[in-house]
């Protein structure tokens, strides 16, 4: 039996990563067990104290035999508030070295979720919410709630009908909590879930006051968006009402408690069952017995909440790792695709169907097709990062989903339709936020300006009066269409890496940007690096040597650019 027990445990904590991390903290967690043990024995000084004075020093009129019993009292109470700051900060730094052992495990993570179309926002609050409740009364209630017995015990010494009163108090309290918890529940969620909606709602259009506001949108998304607000008010209101109604009626208990618990005893002390002094310590301990009961039920959506927080993280955690593969270090990338299919689950029909190519290292292939036909997920599909997918997809012989995506990553360059750049300067954006200090620029400048000078932006960056240095904003909304092209570009060029993807580069670009674009391809095709360019403009396909035409997610075409497509 002893042997099944140790089995069980041995699988429990084998379980998940985040169970096995937990368990790595035992040690912090004893002593808080500990620590927990001396307070709440110690929480008995007052009650302790009472007694005495009313059953000793009233009784004595001893001056002596107060002050006594009054040192004695300051010194366990200084005793307990220390274990209590002690246990506080014991948390604190607990949750500290959780969050950092598990912040970078969430944020792998949370992208691996983002890449396969889940939704991993709430991965970073839920570590939060555990961190929190490290430190927060939902702890403190759940190390707590195992000393109710004691005190229990402690007022079936004083008095057997003191004790089952107790059990009586404590088991009413917990029927209100689960009343509580049933009646509120729902009414609750659907606020917040209102209010989320309705918050989404008015972000979303507030991102977009040019367009709302040259068009003269703003009069029918005030009306679209007060329909939301009422209903966000209707379900507030109702959520509110209940925890209202529950609040009185768990006041009215608590009330309650106290008086009858100071009545059985003054009861109790009519029929000489006990001392005054033992009805006014019972009154204190049967506070004690209740309100650790009282902090549990208060703080079950709390736990309930970081239960939920916790099986989120577990099972984001539990992802199995790709397996690290050496990747060679040679100029160009050769990809190979056999019988391969992306399929999205917003879309009853596949995307791309059936697409076989290869693509040799150092080979210059071009993308064509209407809009629409599959164009974009064909360059995410090389590139490893379209979650949806069928077939063998090769780089350099290895499926490129076994590949390590950091290692990887230093070999591609992605420059996808919708330029995606981030808050920092012009030098960390290039340097894909690299290098070993805060300022990406001051590691890797050679390779910075090395890219930018072959996306041609070079001279364009050192007209700005910081340079390098330009803070471009989130998303890059201080810098022009044209601008975040061009920088994303470069961004693609860094590095040399070994296969560069290009999703409609010349869609914002001027004249002098298409003949820059138009460089850094010939120069790419010297060097040998594998390059997948996408576009609808013929005289950049003059420059492929090899053209892919798909229509409705399938190949049409696979060759030398068909004459439709070269210029004149």
């Amino acid at each position: 039996m002893k042997m099944n027990l140790l089995h069980r445990l041995h699988v429990f904590l084998q379980r998940s990563a985040l169970t096995r991390l937990l368990f790595s903290f035992r040690r912090e967690f004893l002593f808080a067990l500990g620590f927990t043990a001396l307070i709440n024995i110690l929480m008995l000084t007052p009650t302790v104290y009472m007694l005495q004075i009313f059953d000793r020093v009233l009784a004595s009129y001893s001056e002596f035999t107060l002050v006594a019993v009054t040192l004695m009292l300051f010194f366990f109470l200084g005793v307990m508030s220390f274990s209590e700051w002690v246990r506080a900060r014991l948390l604190i730094r607990l949750g500290v070295k959780l969050d950092m052992r598990l912040n970078p495990l969430v944020f792998a993570a949370a992208f691996a979720q983002q890449r396969r179309g889940q939704a991993s926002a709430t991965l970073f609050s839920d570590l939060t919410r555990i961190r929190q409740f490290l430190t927060g009364n939902g702890l403190f209630a759940c190390l707590d709630a195992p000393w109710t017995p004691i005190y229990i015990l402690a007022l079936f010494l004083l008095h057997p009908w003191l004790g089952i009163l107790s059990i009586i108090f404590c088991l009413v309290l917990c029927g209100v909590a689960c009343l509580s918890s049933l009646v509120m529940q729902d009414p609750l969620e659907e606020a917040a879930q209102a209010g989320q909606q309705e918050a989404h709602y008015l972000d979303s259009k507030l991102r977009h006051t040019a367009t709302v506001a040259a068009m003269g949108m703003l009069g029918d998304m005030r009306v679209a968006w007060l329909r939301r607000h009422a209903e966000a008010l209707t379900q507030g209101r109702r959520g509110l009402e209940a925890q209202a109604r529950m609040q009185a009626l768990t006041r009215f208990v608590r009330f309650s408690q106290q008086s009858l618990s100071l009545g059985a005893g003054a009861l109790l002390v009519i029929y000489g069952e006990i001392s005054p002094g033992a009805m006014i310590a019972a009154n204190a301990l049967m506070g004690r017995a209740t309100h650790p009961v009282d902090a549990l039920m208060n703080a079950w959506r709390d736990i309930r909440a970081v239960r939920r927080a916790f099986l989120n993280l577990e099972t984001a955690l539990e992802i199995p790792l790709p397996q690290t593969v050496a990747i060679p270090t040679r100029q160009g990338a050769e990809l190979h695709l056999s019988h391969a299919w992306a399929h999205s689950s917003r879309r009853p029909t596949p995307i791309l169907q059936d697409i076989s190519l290869d693509i040799s290292a150092g080979m210059a292939l071009g993308v064509m097709g209407p809009s629409g036909s599959g164009k974009s997920t064909l360059a995410r599909v090389l590139l490893g990062i379209w979650p949806e997918t069928e077939g063998a997809i090769l780089f350099d012989g290895v499926p490129i989903c076994e590949l390590e995506r950091q290692s990887l990553g230093e070999n591609l360059g992605y420059l996808p339709q919708d330029v995606e750049l981030f808050a920092g300067t012009i030098a960390e954006n290039v340097a894909r936020f690299g290098g070993k200090g805060d300022n990406a620029s001051r590691h890797d400048s050679e390779k910075i300006i090395a890219a930018c000078r072959m996306a041609g932006v070079h001279d364009m960056i050192l007209r700005f009066a910081q340079g390098y240095d330009t803070r471009i904003g989130d998303g890059g909304r201080f810098l022009s269409g044209g601008q975040r092209q061009r920088i994303g570009l470069a961004r693609a060029l860094y590095g040399n890496p070994r296969l560069v993807v290009l999703d409609e580069p010349n869609a914002n670009l001027d004249d002098a940007g298409e003949q820059a674009l138009l460089q850094a391809v010939r120069t790419l095709k010297q060097r040998g690096t594998s390059l997948v360019l996408i576009s609808h403009r013929p005289q950049i396909m003059a420059a492929m040597e090899h053209v892919l035409v798909l229509r409705e997610g399938r190949m049409v075409h696979f060759g030398a650019p068909p004459q439709a497509a070269l210029p004149g």
